[in-house]
């Protein structure tokens, strides 16, 4: 179905047999975000080790039980002593300590009541000619971690450092969120190079592609991949136009309900949604540059209510040369980081070759008509 509100204008496409909307009633992109992502909460926790949880989203806070060394340790290779011991020690005035330095090597356990490690030139025999103040050298106990300490926290991407630091502090089932998703590929294409590429920008944010179905132009085909296997979300690449060949939302419409079809975004304006059963399907253009903008827009909001995650803080950088957008439409224009800035290479119908120029991009509000060269944007990372 059509959203009721955003019918007016509607043109029937006979070989489809759908009704196509004009883009004054294309539904606004912060409607179709919140009638797509409002009614979702994430998904269960489940337990995972942390060399699985690496790129995926915390689910829940997680603190560390015990502290960090447990015991105190080297940080180099030198001499354990008491600071005390050899307080004052110079070349010209050697100390001789009650007890011999004792050699340690990085990362060995402190021996004894030993507060710090000497550089290997600072003991000429039995004497000392170098002094130190207690903790040099060393980490005391709970100086890496400590008890408490929490060390992701929730809706946080885990990270190889993360991995490090939950290994480090004994942590063995950590807790994350991991939608499973699957992708219907619905163009008639000779070659679906599309697929892989979606199937990445998803493992990206934390969920697992499950399966690519190719459907083809074959609405019943479309409705059946869409009905064989349940899966968290299910992504229907292509077909999503109105052109003979393109059946992507009468297959959703057989399968469940098309919630939106048509969505005032640029590029892709012909993307929808909605569910099958209480699974939500989200339908993406099958040109590259509008697959891409309707999934920043779209699918990442989306996988992000499933895993719980955080925003990220929006980087800022100024344009190095205007913008120009138009009223009414929501606007992914694609870019490229420069050192001092953002170089905008275009949205709508963008080249390939130009496309893969492109690691960010920026969203224009539908109330704006562009920016000029030197305003300062919210970086959309790639």
């Amino acid at each position: 179905m059509i959203v009721p509100a955003r019918i007016a204008a509607e043109k029937h496409v006979p070989e489809t047999g759908l009704r196509r909307t004009a883009s004054a009633a294309l539904i606004p992109l912060a409607d179709a975000l919140a009638l797509m992502v409002g009614p979702f909460v994430p998904l269960a926790i489940r337990l995972v080790s942390p060399r699985e949880a690496v790129g995926r989203i915390a689910g829940s806070d997680i603190r560390a039980a015990r502290d960090e060394p447990q015991h105190a340790i080297a940080l180099r290779d030198g001499w354990a002593v008491r600071a005390d011991d050899v307080l004052g020690a110079s070349p010209y005035a050697p100390v001789l300590p009650p007890r011999a330095p004792a050699w340690v090597d990085a990362g060995s356990a402190m021996p004894g009541d030993t507060d710090a490690v000497l550089a290997f030139e600072a003991v000429a025999g039995r004497d000392v000619i170098d002094d130190a103040a207690a903790g040099t050298g060393l980490r005391s106990v709970g100086d890496e971690i400590g008890s408490g300490d929490c060390l992701v926290a929730a809706g946080t991407r885990i990270t190889p450092l993360h991995r490090l630091a939950l290994e480090a502090a004994g942590i063995a089932a950590v807790p994350v969120r991991v939608p499973h998703l699957r992708l219907v590929a619905a163009a008639t294409v000779e070659r679906d190079t599309l697929s892989p590429f979606i199937a990445a920008l998803i493992e990206a944010e934390g969920a697992v592609v499950t399966e690519v179905v190719r459907a083809g132009a074959d609405p019943e085909a479309i409705a059946d991949a869409l009905t064989a296997d349940v899966a968290d979300a299910t992504l229907v690449l292509g077909g999503t136009g109105f052109g003979r060949n393109d059946h992507a939302a009468a297959g959703l419409a057989r399968a469940g309900s098309v919630e939106a079809h048509g969505i005032a975004l640029r590029p892709g304006e012909t993307a929808g949604f909605g569910r099958v059963g209480e699974h939500p399907v989200l339908l993406l253009p099958g040109r590259p540059d509008a697959a891409l903008a309707a999934f920043l827009a779209l699918g990442r909001p989306l996988i992000r209510a499933l895993t719980g995650a955080t925003s990220p803080v929006p980087a800022h950088a100024p344009l190095l040369r205007k913008v120009t957008s138009t009223i009414g439409l929501s606007e992914i224009v694609f870019a490229r980081r420069e050192a001092d800035g953002l170089l905008p290479l275009g949205g709508q119908e963008l080249p390939l070759s130009r496309l893969t120029a492109a690691d960010a991009a920026l969203l224009l509000a539908p109330d704006s008509e562009g920016h000029p060269a030197g305003t300062p944007v919210a970086v959309l990372p790639l």
